[in-house]
């Protein structure tokens, strides 16, 4: 595309066939934005989504380009529109979302222990057995303020009531290793256990505090677990799972680094991030890991432009609370965790009734929340789509990845609001001096400049994370 385009003559015009990822991430920031925010180049004539003819499931995007100021009507998908993106949508600009300010101290990933000697799991070969643990207990009972349940992102997917089955030791916030004679016990294990691998770490100065305080956390976390004390529970999601699902859980936890842990603990907050409405933005701007969506919050929730009243709406607040009762009830009657309730969600041949009200009940919370933004024009039907296409004939009787979602229309429109959305809020929030030399945002890709990286978030705190 920018090959061609720096061959056309001013006021000249091309058209490409290209695959549909053209408009997304790093393939749109170096071609389509390119071209419109730095070559002077306008899409005036887009089709975003064009199967092509014959047997080959293959969908592609047809794009026009013009060199110079257009002047005229554009077209996106046969539809007169004031301008076409780089995202290919009528509206929202051509640059990645920015970061939003005070959303930082929102959220953060949980602790990474670097060993598994940390751990009380029967299940892990590496762990201690939960029989030593309540030895342990047992000989010394003071022992136990230093034994944490501790939450990872299975407990969270898998079980019916995302319970934990692991207990880890914390020593971390001892500063002194003449300071461990108190839980000597504990301390024991870890150094059995965890010392001899950090004593094989290289001299890089990431490495040195791991090995010259063994006894402690990789990263710990303390402003996360300081600030969670002043909440009742916090509200989680795992960074890769096939379905983006939140959850509350109480305070006294250790959480894993594969979730990610939210200051939130209101039902209007959960209603928010589990809309269809976040979902899509998560999973547009989101990466994947081994073909799972892998929610990132400082490219999924920092960027994210919520309702304005999404931390006091009752209405929402109420519809939240349905929600998540209903569907936490359906998981322990039925013995299923997130992931497979949520594959019955989305499985066209399901047709049970708890799991039709749980579809309605989603409808009705996307209801609430799109009417929230101003957006009641905006219809909620969802249909059974595929995630991607798919060779019929070359997928043969393997399970199609169908979907229970909104129509093309639908997601594209709410994206198009949500991106444009999101350039009013930054432009204000900047226009009130909150980010100092526009050293607050940041691109979709999570990556900042090397200027950006030195300096603190603008409401001087570093994240959580």
């Amino acid at each position: 595309f920018r090959s061609a385009f720096s061959r056309l003559r001013h006021n000249g015009s091309l058209g490409f066939v290209a695959t549909n990822t053209i408009a997304q991430g790093d393939t749109r920031n170096g071609g389509l934005a390119f071209i419109c925010e730095r070559l002077g180049g306008a899409i005036f004539d887009a089709k975003r989504r064009y199967r092509w003819p014959g047997k080959v499931s293959v969908v592609v995007s047809i794009v026009h380009l013009y060199k110079g100021e257009f002047i005229g009507t554009c077209q996106l998908d046969g539809f007169e529109v004031p301008r076409v993106t780089a995202f290919l949508f009528h509206a929202g600009g051509n640059q990645d979302p920015a970061r939003l300010f005070g959303r930082s101290s929102q959220f953060s990933a949980g602790s990474k222990i670097y060993g598994q000697g940390f751990v009380f799991d029967d299940g892990d070969e590496k762990a201690s057995p939960l029989s030593e643990m309540h030895r342990i207990v047992r000989e010394h009972p003071p022992s136990q303020n230093r034994i944490r349940p501790y939450l990872g992102g299975n407990e969270v997917n898998q079980s019916p009531t995302q319970s934990h089955h692991r207990y880890v030791i914390y020593l971390t916030d001892i500063r002194d290793e003449a300071d461990l004679h108190q839980w000597e016990l504990l301390a024991d294990i870890v150094r059995k256990k965890v010392k001899p691998g950090r004593d094989k770490l290289g001299s890089n100065p990431n490495n040195v505090p791991l090995k010259r305080r063994w006894w402690t956390y990789q990263a710990h976390r303390p402003r996360l677990y300081s600030a969670m004390t002043s909440l009742h529970r916090v509200l989680v999601c795992s960074q890769v799972a096939p379905h983006l699902s939140f959850v509350f859980k109480p305070t006294d936890l250790i959480f894993s680094q594969k979730l990610n842990v939210f200051l939130l603990e209101k039902y209007c907050e959960f209603a928010c991030l589990q809309s269809r409405s976040h979902e899509i933005w998560a999973r547009f701007f989101g990466s994947t890991s081994m073909d799972l969506p892998n929610y990132t919050p400082s490219d999924c929730f920092e960027t994210f432009p919520l309702p304005e009243n999404w931390q006091t709406s009752a209405t929402i607040d109420a519809v939240g609370k349905a929600y998540y009762e209903f569907r936490a009830d359906l998981m322990v009657r039925n013995g299923e965790g997130l992931t497979r309730t949520y594959n019955r969600f989305h499985d066209l041949e399901e047709r049970a009734p708890e799991i039709v009200e749980l579809r309605e009940l989603h409808v009705a919370m996307d209801r609430v929340v799109l009417d929230a933004y101003g957006w009641t024009d905006i219809p909620t039907d969802c249909e059974f789509l595929l995630d991607y296409e798919i060779d019929e004939e070359a997928w043969g009787t393997k399970k199609k990845p169908y979907r229970y979602r909104w129509p093309e229309e639908v997601h594209d429109e709410v994206l198009a609001r949500l991106l444009d959305l999101n350039q009013k809020l930054y432009a204000k929030e900047v226009a009130a001096g909150l980010h100092a030399e526009n050293g607050n945002k940041r691109s979709a890709s999570g990556k900042k400049t090397r200027r950006q990286a030195a300096r603190p978030s603008s409401n001087g705190a570093l994240p959580l994370d």
